[in-house]
């Protein structure tokens, strides 16, 4: 199982990025997938969370600022960050796959992550 990260960046403060996750090794369209972050010092903290039928879940912290979406034929997970906030800085990785029913406090004992990718947000 492969899971590669890319799209973060450094953005001022209301700025928008577009994270991307390219998947492989594994049967792609049967799983929950997500995405957490985690930024230096603090716990990870899931971020949004989305089923094989599109249905979706997020954290109070995004909600309303940040979409998660996939694109089953090119095996891709997307998060797309809108009106984002210095608290947003950490490092965005995407897991697959998670355990749906626990929502974004989905565990780091199952499943696959990659690297992540960086998400540096200046006020």
């Amino acid at each position: 199982v492969q899971l590669v990260e890319s799209g973060g960046g450094s953005v001022q403060s209301g700025g928008s990025l577009r994270l991307s996750c390219a998947a492989s090794g594994y049967a792609y369209s049967t799983y929950c997938m997500g995405w957490f972050r985690q930024a230096p010092g603090k716990e990870r903290e899931g971020v949004a969370t989305i089923d094989n039928d599109g249905n979706t879940k997020y954290a109070d912290s995004v909600k309303g600022r940040f979409t998660i979406s996939r694109d089953s034929a090119n095996r891709r997970l997307y998060l797309q960050l809108n009106n984002l906030k210095p608290e947003d800085t950490a490092r965005y990785h995407c897991q697959a796959p998670i355990i749906c029913n626990d929502g974004v406090h989905f565990s780091d004992d199952f499943g696959y992550w990659g690297q992540g990718t960086q998400v540096t947000v200046s006020p």
